[in-house]
């Protein structure tokens, strides 16, 4: 299973600052009884001491170069990045050290939705229809553009994530408007500026996100959640996840088929798959494809057989253990705390009645007071998240739901800046 005769594995995990899952992560390598070292950007923010080291995880090459420098001295068995801001260096490092790792260029290419595009479309994924919006196009080339994808559509930066900077447009005007938003968002977010945007084919019907595992190419289908608030814009918040589906089985199937397509067309096939589907007339869509796991805090909803995380199976199936398709341990469900107005973050109430609800089982907030809320598309973050289990969907969407209407969010206008007078 690893590369050296030693009882206990070594891993290291690529966690950016801003990740809530390191602790999860440590969670389930201590179940595995596992050596772990932690990748960071920054000072990690662990929940207790241990080995970590600085990698510069914005630049996939340097931090790759650093990976392999790392395990020459410490020998490593796997290589696992928690979010999307790793994934690309740790398929290099992966690659190059010899360890189960996706191909790097596949990596690249579900992080730069322009090119998943292509190579979906190249493969015959079903998947809206879509063009890119090239950042030097005139507004006439750009509105002739939006009108051969067709309306209502959705601009889109390429390489952002979390429906950051997604934007509905039902006129061709409305389509220009939010193209300039779009950018906007994208270059503050560090976009480069020669990045082209999206825009895509409005896809209607019910969308669900699936969990996945990929071995040899072969994709095992952990989980898919429904998302039954419905998401048709302007702008794309989450809010509620539930799962099993509540699909037929039909377009259960035709999901799978879709998603495993979608891995296969961009040439991905190992480890963890978090897809986005939007079902109509029993045709499944590949909207997003992503070579990680679900993000935020979501994942804490799945326990597969006698109390396996999805971290668990993650770290498993990088050292080489078989992944099979767990059976979930009972209808579950997460809310995503929704963002409604900008502003600084002076309290969340109502924690108590929410933990009180029958279902509920936690609660946790990833915002402190005093910081400043962005919504969307212009943020990227959620205020925290509720978890919900039952016997039945039906009970942990009603449980999530009792949940968003306990919950009170006082927010504070942001005092603007007082500018410098000038010559000081």
């Amino acid at each position: 299973m690893g590369r050296h005769d030693e009882r206990v594995h070594r891993v290291l995990l690529l966690v950016p600052s801003a990740s809530y899952r390191a602790p999860d992560f440590l969670e389930a390598a201590r179940a595995l009884g596992l050596e772990v070292i932690v990748g960071c950007d920054e000072v990690p923010v662990l929940s207790e001491n241990g080995a970590w080291l600085q990698i510069p995880l914005q630049d996939p090459e340097a931090a790759a170069q650093a990976i392999v420098a790392l395990d020459a001295a410490r020998p490593l068995d796997a290589v696992v990045a928690v979010d999307d801001q790793g994934t690309l260096a740790a398929a290099r490092a992966a690659s190059r050290l010899g360890l189960r790792a996706n191909p790097p260029d596949a990596v690249a290419a579900a992080r730069d939705k322009a090119r998943m595009r292509t190579l979906l479309e190249a493969a015959e994924v079903p998947q809206p229809g879509f063009a890119l919006l090239s950042p030097t196009a005139r507004a006439a080339e750009l509105a002739a553009l939006v009108e051969t994808v067709g309306l209502p559509s959705v601009i889109k930066p390429t390489s952002l994530s979390g429906s950051q900077g997604v934007i509905r447009a039902d006129t061709v005007a409305g389509a220009l408007a939010a193209i300039e938003r779009s950018r906007s968002i994208a270059e503050d977010a560090g976009a480069r500026t020669d990045e082209p945007l999206l825009a895509e084919q409005f896809i209607a019907g019910a969308e669900v996100a699936v969990e996945g595992m990929l071995g040899a190419g072969d994709l095992t289908v952990l989980a898919v959640f429904d998302k039954p608030d419905p998401l048709d814009g302007p702008f794309f918040e989450e809010t509620i996840y539930v799962t099993p589906s509540r699909l037929g089985a039909s377009d259960l199937a035709a999901v799978k088929a879709a998603t495993q397509a979608a891995t296969r067309g961009l040439g991905l096939t190992e480890g963890p798959v978090h897809a986005e589907i939007r079902v109509r007339d029993g045709r499944a869509f590949v909207i997003e494809v992503a070579a990680r796991s679900v993000g935020g805090l979501c994942s804490r909803t799945l326990r597969f057989g006698t109390g396996m995380s999805l971290e668990y199976l993650i770290l498993a199936h990088a050292l080489g253990q078989p992944v099979r398709a767990p059976r979930l341990r009972a209808a579950a469900g997460v809310l995503m705390l929704p963002i409604s107005r900008g502003g600084v973050l002076v309290e969340v109430s109502g924690r108590d009645e929410v933990l009180a609800i029958p279902g509920v089982v936690g609660m946790d907030l990833t915002i402190a007071p005093g910081r400043t809320l962005v919504p969307l598309p212009e943020g990227n973050r959620y205020l925290g998240f509720v978890f919900a289990r039952g016997d039945t969907p039906q009970e942990v969407e009603s449980a999530l739901r009792s949940a968003l209407a306990k919950l009170h969010v006082r927010v504070r206008p942001q005092r603007p800046l007082k500018h410098l007078a000038a010559g000081r």
